[in-house]
């Protein structure tokens, strides 16, 4: 039986995307769509849902705290272990690769590039603002379009720099925060004073995110200076992905990596990723006491990329099975409308927690919020697919497109 990835292999030949053969540093001109690229966008949707879910509820584990029941122990514990800090990194590298396939279509259309860039990116500020003061603070969009200046000016290095650059980036922003983390561990655990002030805070973030709409808008309006602070904490580690994402879609190495290549990273990253994941998970929820938490956060959000790479090299193998390409056949279509997916996932769960939706903030513990969370992906795999059929594009690529196009198109089915 012919495999998914020979499949995608073949039908990239076919339109002369391999560029010169065997030579990876080759532009590539790639096929309109890779169905890799697509399915693992659709499977990084569950993993930015289960952790962005938690915050929307208003979660112990999120707000301070340790939850006390057992099972909203060990959900969230299985939350940061699998989840938490590996799959924005898995979203940051498939726009990195993404981009060479943009880079590539635009050249086929004759296109200037800059132009059509900027203006991508001018749309994608413009829809996470709205998102971040309207339903979820957490927005990344706002993160990617502000950092893909970066990997447009990067977009000449070659896969080689690419990668000494993601990997120098990298060493300094985790060797930074590693530092921060040793520190805390070391000053001891926050008194008395710091524990009440942040108790207080909480119990007003509870209140506002119960209240009416201007409640909520209010509220994360107030977060955004913190949501500022994060962006230069993990802006390090979003342009590393970025750049290695390039470099590997200038190889294009999604469709072209061979079997002993990919068990090589999913054994390496397992190795580095499973040990440092359990750690960081121990110090959110448990057995490791408060003083390790922020090191064990740390420690997470700079081994996350290990365990990433495995995800991403673990379900290439796997989608070169019979089983595996049926998988990436349900995942595809949510990931080709992942951002019109992401977008509905903020709305349906501050309709749910909010206070001009259901108001169910902070009263839920863990597990309901992620059994919620995992019945609306499966909704949104099922919806997804359906679309697909009839759209080549979801609703809010459709208007991106049009924006960064500033042409309007009928959105009919495989419209090219």
């Amino acid at each position: 039986m012919t495999t998914l990835r020979e499949t995608a292999v073949r039908g990239a030949e076919a339109r002369g995307a391999e560029g010169a053969a065997g030579d990876p540093a080759v532009p590539p001109r790639p096929r309109s769509r890779v169905l890799e690229v697509d399915a693992l966008r659709g499977f990084a949707l569950l993993g930015i849902l289960l952790v962005n879910t938690l915050t929307m509820a208003g979660t112990q584990g999120v707000l301070g705290g340790r939850p006390s029941a057992a099972v909203d122990g060990v959900a969230l514990w299985l939350v940061d272990f699998l989840a938490q800090s590996k799959f924005y990194l898995l979203f940051s590298f498939l726009f990195g690769y993404s981009f060479t396939l943009q880079a590539a279509s635009a050249e086929r259309a004759g296109a200037r590039l800059g132009p059509l860039t900027m203006r991508r990116l001018l749309g994608l500020f413009a829809l996470g603002a709205l998102h971040a003061v309207f339903l979820y603070v957490g927005d990344i969009l706002t993160t990617y379009a502000l950092l893909g200046l970066i990997l447009f000016a990067a977009r000449r290095a070659t896969p080689e720099g690419a990668l000494r650059a993601a990997l120098w980036v990298w060493g300094s922003f985790g060797s930074l925060l590693l530092l921060l983390g040793a520190l805390g561990t070391l000053a001891g655990p926050d008194d008395e004073a710091a524990k009440a002030a942040a108790a207080r805070e909480a119990a007003e973030l509870t209140a506002a995110y119960r209240g009416g709409f201007g409640d909520v808008v209010g509220a994360n309006v107030g977060q955004l200076p913190l949501a500022v602070v994060a962006l230069a904490v993990m802006s390090g580690f979003v342009v590393a992905a970025f750049l290695l994402g390039l470099s590997a879609g200038k190889r294009q190495w999604l469709t072209r990596a061979g079997g002993a290549s990919l068990r090589r990273v999913l054994v390496m990253g397992l190795c580095v990723g499973l040990p440092a994941a359990a750690f960081s998970a121990s110090g959110a929820a448990g057995p490791l006491p408060a003083r390790w938490e922020l090191l064990a956060a740390m420690s997470g959000v700079v081994t996350a990329p290990a365990l990433s790479a495995a995800y991403v090299a673990g379900l290439l193998l796997w989608f070169g099975t019979p089983s595996g390409a049926r998988v990436a056949g349900l995942l595809a279509p949510a990931g080709r409308m992942a951002l019109t997916n992401y977008l509905t996932q903020s709305l349906v769960m501050a309709l749910i927690f909010t206070g001009y939706g259901l108001g169910l903030y902070g009263r839920t513990g863990i597990a309901v919020p992620l059994a919620v969370a995992l019945l609306l992906y499966a909704a949104q795999l099922a919806l997804s697919a359906r679309l697909v059929r009839r759209y080549r594009l979801g609703p809010v690529e459709w208007a991106l497109r049009a924006f960064t196009h500033l042409r309007v198109r009928p959105r009919e089915v495989n419209d090219r």
